[in-house]
């Protein structure tokens, strides 16, 4: 499936997770006449993008980028290709596709797409790329990272702080950096909760020591995802954060049959906003601003500022955040958001200690 667009210039980048996303619909060839022409000024720049298996309805990480990358270009008035893989056997010829095509930057969505990535930069050092979530050596390639761990601590520790039953719960897609920094995070969160508070908040689904934990081995909704988040559910949790895009709707399918109140956390966008069908069951959601990301990097590479240092996103730099907590802002303690601003100085001042094996550069 082939997303484009041709769109004139609007002022102001879309925050992430903004209900003004609109997708553009499947075209049946990149040839597609544009909806409106570039203004004199903009730039003779073509930027596209590729994403994972999860596709750009994900309401989270692949939506993300696209939302960053169609910003950048309508702000640019310039036209972009976004193509999306139905399976991870898609992703070199999609890639592939793009570059004849003849598009100045191609940025391609995840971890998964790093061997791709890898070989159509090296064949093509004349084209700019762009990785998200991996690091790819090469002039012409910048990676798009996040120290997720940081405001995945935030989350955890305000799901200790909600927890009545003192268990809470993580599982994930497939047991990758991207996917663990997460759930590294959470654990560290409730740890640091328990330490500072005198609780004993139990987080299942992941052992942060050995590394081991529930993971669905995919990131499509279905029944493995469904299955794991019951199984969590079983043993008592009421915070429950899937990781890995769509998975955290048959988490919340889970949820609502077991009749029990249960809160979900979201991942990479505000899910509460992308996806209004589970906003009532939402906590909160960790906050990776890749559409942030994705948006400074093409806007850069449209004014010939490319280069391959990595745009890394922390708490400090506003690439990571916690989203707020909406319709349970009634149910949390009435001390939790001044405590997480707390910790959020402490994690950015280094007097709280925050750590993970999947952290960039590590």
């Amino acid at each position: 499936m082939t997303f484009t667009s041709r769109k004139t210039a609007f002022s102001g980048l879309a925050l992430l997770g903004a209900s003004a996303l609109v997708l553009a619909g499947c075209a049946a060839a990149p040839e597609d006449e544009p909806t409106a022409a570039p203004t004199d000024e903009a730039p003779d720049f073509y930027p596209c993008m590729v994403s994972d298996a999860g596709g750009f309805d994900d309401k989270s990480f692949n939506q993300a980028g696209y939302t960053g990358l169609e910003d950048a270009s309508n702000d640019l008035g310039v036209e972009f290709n976004a193509v999306e893989s139905a399976d991870e056997n898609a992703y070199a010829p999609n890639v592939s596709s793009l570059v004849d095509e003849g598009c100045d930057l191609i940025v391609t969505v995840g971890f998964l797409l790093a061997e791709a990535t890898t070989e159509a930069s090296t064949a093509n050092p004349d084209i700019n790329f762009a990785i998200i979530d991996e690091f790819v050596e090469g002039d012409n390639v910048k990676p798009i990272q996040f120290n997720t761990v940081e405001a995945a601590f935030l989350a955890g520790y305000a799901a200790a702080s909600y927890s009545q039953t003192g268990f809470v719960g993580t599982f994930g897609g497939i047991q990758i950096p991207p996917v663990t920094i997460f759930m590294d995070g959470f654990v560290q969160g409730v740890e640091y909760h328990n330490e500072v508070k005198g609780t004993n908040v139990q987080a299942l689904g992941w052992d942060f020591d050995a590394q081991t934990g529930a993971f669905t081995g995919g990131f499509a909704p279905g029944t493995e995802a469904l299955t794991t988040a019951q199984g969590l559910i079983d043993q008592n949790v009421d915070v429950l954060m899937p990781v890995g895009g769509p998975i955290y709707q048959s988490a919340a399918e889970a949820i609502r049959d077991s009749g029990r109140e249960i809160a979900l956390i979201g991942v990479d966008s505000d899910v509460y906003e992308t996806d209004p069908s589970v906003a009532d069951l939402l906590l909160t959601s960790v906050l990776k601003n890749i559409a942030v990301g994705v948006y400074d990097v093409t806007t850069g590479a449209a004014e010939g500022n490319f280069d391959n240092t990595p745009f890394i996103g922390t708490l400090e730099n506003g690439g990571l955040g916690l989203a707020p907590f909406h319709d349970f802002e009634s149910k949390v303690s009435a001390e939790l958001a001044a405590e997480i601003e707390e910790v959020t100085a402490g994690i950015i001042d280094g007097s709280i200690e925050v750590t993970s094996p999947a952290s960039p550069g590590q």
